[in-house]
């Protein structure tokens, strides 16, 4: 981002008293609770007042309540409780409109809405869905917002509050490109879509429950199939093209806008990265594997919620084109000889390795289903990834993992971390993740955007609740899955 960025951009430097609560695993939750067999709860916690909370679910609450009495260890105890919730607690707003449900879900530090973000950061709760009305109507008023946000402007990766408001992010005021009212930043990112679709179906796969799949979500579905063959780009550049003047150069695209050239082979253009990075070649493998399996999802629901043959043949059939694509176009040769998914490719035979820690990524392609987590080729690359392989790869003397040219060299996306001991079945490996996670969290109970690697007391975003909720699930997960890994010690 350019100089008007201090929010995502800073290097925050936190501590004192919280880290010594940290330590002692005294951060938990707010509200006292009776004894029950298992580890004590602390009454006190990092979490906001219950009464300054912006969203209570009981059955969240007795979610922390029962997976938090796994956790032997304290400070990773007091960090779930305290990241878990985060989204629930301090970003989602939720209001009604034409008396159904309307919810406007910010990705922390930033007051608007990024479909990518937004999905990601609520899904953790869904299992919870049937035991608490207030989580359907979090997640039917998200569907909602998501399909209105979708008709203003498919292109657009996120939103005003107020649909009829113009954008208020200062790095967003001159962009050259079409801004519509509602639109907070115009940056096209497949994966902005496909996250939509992706929510929908988990809500349905869930819960089978009809009503947000209504004639907005329709037209919105048909909208994301649309866009997703325009950025095709058989035949014309399209209708989008985007221009930003700053000292980042991954902050605007290429060739007036309209991005670096390619040759029309079946995969889809995308202009940016899920890190809101422009991509260096038009075809964003992890994104277009990820369009696969999402409009496989949406046509699913389609199908079964709506009866909507057409839009569900429409979309299987554009998955299955990506698909054929992909298998001819998405992977590469390293250097050393290893067959692996490629990061970025053009069409004209150029390709290029790497991987940044932001959702899809390649390391992420079995944690979003995309893959089996057994493939063969994606346990390669996978490999590499976490590897000098990657050039966005960084061990220091504090924590190791993947980052992006987002924030800069040598600084670690704890998310990389998240998203690779949830894709694991080495105990060995989720252990060192989980020890590096607690450890470099710099006295604040929280997950961060990007720790440097070597002081992970300098970070940026100390509100970031996507990668907040997804190291909470992470714990969710472990406990059902692997409690063995929370009960003893790290």
């Amino acid at each position: 981002m350019n100089a008007g960025l201090p929010s995502r951009r800073s290097v925050l430097a936190q501590g004192g008293a919280l880290a010594a609560s940290l330590a002692t695993g005294t951060l938990l939750s707010g509200t006292a609770r009776a004894a029950s067999p298992g580890v004590p709860l602390p009454a006190t916690g990092g979490r906001p007042a219950v009464s300054a909370r912006r969203f209570v679910s009981r059955a969240v609450e007795a979610e922390i309540d029962r997976v938090a009495r796994l956790v032997a260890d304290p400070k990773l105890r007091a960090m779930f409780v305290n990241c878990y919730p985060n989204t629930l607690d301090t970003t989602v707003h939720m209001s009604t409109l034409d008396g159904r449900p309307d919810a406007f879900v910010i990705t922390g530090d930033i007051p608007c809405l990024w479909l990518r973000d937004s999905s990601a950061q609520v899904l953790p709760y869904l299992h919870l869905v049937d035991r608490d009305p207030a989580l359907v109507d979090l997640f039917r008023g998200l569907i909602a917002r998501q399909s209105r946000s979708i008709l203003i402007d498919p292109y657009a990766n996120a939103f005003m509050a107020d649909p009829t408001a113009k954008t208020n992010l200062s790095w967003a005021l001159a962009d050259d490109t079409e801004m519509k009212p509602g639109v907070a930043e115009r940056k096209w990112e497949i994966d902005s879509l496909c996250y939509a679709m992706r929510l929908g179906f988990r809500y349905w796969r869930q819960t089978r429950d009809t009503v947000p799949f209504d004639d907005t979500w329709l037209e919105a579905s048909r909208a994301c199939v649309r866009t997703l063959r325009e950025q095709q780009r058989k035949s014309s550049a399209g209708p989008y093209r985007f221009r930003r003047s700053s000292n980042r150069p991954t902050e605007t695209m290429q060739l007036d806008g309209w991005g670096p050239p390619s040759r029309p082979v079946g995969l889809i253009h995308s202009g940016f990265r899920p890190s809101d990075d422009a991509c260096t070649y038009p075809f964003l493998i992890p994104a277009n594997l990820f369009a696969v399996t999402a409009l496989r999802e949406m046509a699913s629901v389609a199908r079964q919620a709506r009866g909507d043959t057409v839009l569900a043949n429409d979309a299987g059939a554009l998955a299955d084109e990506v698909e054929t694509a992909l298998r001819k176009w998405g992977t590469m040769t390293l250097p050393d000889g290893r067959r692996v998914w490629a990061y970025e490719v053009d069409g004209f035979g150029n390709a290029m390795f790497m991987d940044d820690a932001n959702v899809p990524s390649l390391l992420g392609l079995a944690f979003l289903e995309c893959v089996p987590r057994s493939d063969p080729l994606w346990r390669t690359t996978a490999q590499a990834c976490w590897s000098p392989a990657n050039p966005y790869f960084f061990r220091g003397s504090a924590i190791e993992g993947i980052g992006g040219p987002h924030v800069g060299l040598g600084q670690v996306w704890p998310m990389s971390l998240i998203v690779r001991a949830i894709s694991s079945d080495d105990p060995q490996v989720i252990r060192a993740m989980l020890r590096m996670l607690r450890d470099t969290d710099a006295g604040t109970g929280f997950i961060h955007e990007a720790v440097d690697s070597d002081e992970p007391r300098k970070f940026t975003r100390d509100w970031f609740a996507w990668a907040n909720g997804l190291f909470g699930d992470l714990i969710v997960k472990l406990a059902d899955n692997r409690p063995d890994l929370l009960s003893s010690p790290l």
